[in-house]
């Protein structure tokens, strides 16, 4: 029996080539049991005029359908679906309703859901004016070389990195671009055996966490701070002390004696931006000497220093081997990336080797062969300094913006980053204010999130600069202002 070619449609919002969508009709027809093994196909004359392509590019598809053995060339025959191509399961699926009989809500030891999130709608890109953080513009982003990067990732020379189980190890290349390249930019001296690849570095936050801390032990972090910081603290069980930050961010003098691990920002403070001074991180260092404190440094978005020159690492000063320090490549490249790292002792590095080998085995291998070429090559520098150039220029126009209407800058000692923390008047909810925005098609990100009391302040916000080009900038901030003056 012939299959007809009227039964094959093109889905004009197809995100790839035609060839790639004819092989993906094909196999779906084949998968869900409407072509069936023996019959055959439309000649790829008679399929390419009906869909309005070029014949090759139906033969193209067949092609490669045939070496994924979905369908068979009978020679001047044609191509008929394969006796052995994948099919759709004898049996059928129940119709009738399925009853629930566990008690779910009983059963669950831990809940995680009811966690407070920064809220990012999936159709951000939808609103004209996305004042969110951490998103990629497409504009900056090198498409081309990454994508000619993870090529030359799948190639043959690379089989081995591509398929290899890296539990006990990362991949050597990327890992010796981090040695020689990466912490040398920050001061850091380490060997390959102290560096552990992470899936972002929210993931290196976890393994930090769960090798360091116990319920005995006592966690300090700064306040406000990143939402998902605070929940894996909360997670670990252990005594959390929070320390309110200033303009300077975390201030060493206000550590409990009694502190294990102190986590902190020293670059950019989450969400405020500021940036720790030097004088500050001795400071904490000494500290940390005196009552024998481990420091967690999350150094996130230190390429972001484009304001002034960045500041040495914490882990830099180290002289007592106190700090273990996590980067992330997920922030300045995109978010979908999940690729961080944590440096630390080799004694600290071979329990968090452990701990991620049983729970997620170590990040893919062709993602971390990947972004070590893009790195290697040189892309990633001159693509970061592109990014700071334009970042510069929309932060100068939103902070010209801000002034000018008056609005509020709650950070302002800071060297760079990507977005710029707010305040409101008192009596402003600013999760009110971002509900109201939306229609405006305004996303702002309201602040109480971030901090670490039930009487969280409310009139706090984040403007981020990631996502919106500088002409949009003006009629954006001229929203949120008029929205401010409408809730007095």
């Amino acid at each position: 029996m012939a299959i007809a070619e009227t039964t094959f449609h093109l889905d004009p919002e197809f995100r790839g080539t035609l060839q790639k969508q004819i092989q993906g009709v094909v196999a779906e027809g084949i998968l869900s049991g409407r072509f069936r093994p023996g019959e055959k196909l439309p000649s790829s004359r008679r399929l390419a005029a009906h869909l309005g392509v070029s014949r090759i590019t139906v033969t193209l598809a067949y092609t490669e359908l045939v070496a994924d053995d979905y369908l068979s060339a009978r020679g001047r025959s044609g191509y008929f679906v394969s006796d052995t191509a994948p099919r759709k399961p004898d049996f059928d699926l129940p119709r009738t309703t399925r009853i629930d009989a566990i008690d779910w809500p009983r059963l669950i030891g831990t809940r995680f859901s009811a966690i407070p999130t920064i809220s990012k709608p999936v159709d951000w890109r939808s609103y004209r004016y996305p004042f969110i953080y951490g998103q990629t513009d497409a504009t900056l982003f090198d498409h081309a070389n990454w994508r000619l990067c993870a090529l030359q990732a799948l190639g043959q020379k690379d089989f081995e990195a591509l398929t290899t189980d890296y539990h006990q190890r990362d991949d050597p290349k990327l890992i010796e671009f981090i040695v020689r390249n990466t912490l040398p930019r920050r001061g850091i001296v380490a060997q390959s055996d102290e560096i552990l690849v992470t899936l972002g570095a929210q993931n290196a936050l976890w393994l930090a966490a769960q090798v360091l801390l116990t319920q005995r032990r006592t966690a300090v972090m700064e306040n406000p701070c990143y939402p998902g910081l605070r929940e894996i603290l909360y997670q670990s069980r252990c005594n959390l002390v929070t320390v309110d930050v200033d303009q300077h961010g975390l201030p060493p003098e206000a550590i409990p004696t009694d502190t294990d691990v102190v986590f902190t920002t020293p670059s950019h403070h989450c969400p405020t931006s500021a940036t720790m001074p030097i004088e500050r991180r001795r400071s904490l260092l000494e500290r940390a000497s005196i009552d024998n404190m481990v420091v967690v440094e999350d150094d996130y978005e230190f390429e972001m220093s484009y304001l002034k020159p960045m500041l040495p690492a914490l882990k830099s000063l180290d002289r007592e081997g106190r700090v273990i320090y996590i980067g992330s490549f997920s922030k300045p490249l995109f978010p979908g990336l999940r690729l961080g790292y944590l440096v630390g002792p080799a004694t600290f590095i071979r329990e968090a080797r452990a701990l991620r080998a049983t729970v997620l085995r170590h990040p893919p291998g062709h993602i971390q062969r990947t972004a070590a070429y893009f790195l290697s090559l040189g892309h990633y520098d001159a693509m970061i300094r592109r990014t700071g150039q334009a970042y510069l220029a929309r932060r100068q126009v939103m902070e010209d913006a801000l002034n000018a209407l008056g609005l509020d800058i709650a950070g302002r000692d800071v060297v760079g980053g990507s977005s710029i923390w707010m305040r409101a008047p008192d009596h402003i909810d600013t999760s009110v204010l971002a509900e109201r925005l939306r229609e405006d098609r305004v996303l702002i990100e309201p602040g109480a999130v971030f901090f670490n009391a039930e009487d969280a302040p409310k009139n706090y916000y984040r403007l981020g600069y990631s996502s919106i080009s500088a002409d949009l900038i003006p009629q954006g901030v001229a929203l949120i202002a008029k929205a401010l003056d409408a809730m007095h």
